[in-house]
């Protein structure tokens, strides 16, 4: 079964969901999500997702969602059609095979898309999505998704300073200037480990 772009995004929302809160959406939330304010549509794309395989409905429990992974996966890959050559050109041979883009990236991660130019000399565009690791901890080095004060979050840099009593999160953009804060006042939600990009 093709799912419509809706049921896509739902989806794809109720899989980033419980990768980083590790239970799954309320109705009001996946409305919320796709821009809706009625429950009783959300509730009828995902039954429908429930109906195509994609995920089940454990009726009467609370946040009662779970995904059906394998059916999930699918939805997940793209055709792999081959090789192509970035130096001399070599005959164009069609494969069988496809990428399972989670599969390929890891299973414990999470798109976004970025906004903003704080990243440009690290490659990162403003609306590149940047696929995330969800993870609470970071070596000096990361690209990491940092959360300030439980309130904002942005992509940067991850350094250590003063053996760890400030976190430096440190723009890829020479016309910006390094954010220093008390360690307690970031949190860490992911690393970076892949991006894409749409042209």
């Amino acid at each position: 079964m093709l799912l419509t772009d809706t049921q896509r995004a739902v989806l794809s929302f109720i899989q980033r969901y419980i990768t980083i809160h590790g239970v799954s959406p309320k109705l009001q939330e996946i409305a919320e999500d796709i821009g809706i304010s009625s429950r009783g549509v959300a509730h009828r794309y995902v039954q429908a997702l429930a109906d195509a395989g994609f995920l089940s409905i454990d009726k009467g429990r609370h946040r009662g969602i779970r995904l059906l992974k394998e059916r999930a996966q699918q939805e997940n890959t793209l055709p792999l059609l081959g090789k192509i050559a970035a130096g001399k050109p070599i005959e164009a041979i069609a494969g069988e095979d496809e990428i399972n883009l989670t599969d390929f990236f890891g299973r414990n991660n999470f798109a976004i898309r970025v906004q903003g130019n704080s990243m440009i000399d690290a490659g990162i565009l403003d609306g590149d999505i940047v696929v995330i690791e969800f993870c609470e901890t970071a070596n000096d080095g990361d690209i990491v998704v940092a959360l300030i004060d439980e309130q904002e979050t942005t992509l940067k840099r991850f350094k250590r300073s003063n053996h760890g009593r400030f976190i430096q999160l440190i723009p890829e953009n020479t016309e910006m200037k390094t954010m220093v804060y008390d360690a307690n006042r970031v949190r860490i939600q992911g690393v970076l480990v892949g991006q894409l990009r749409k042209y």
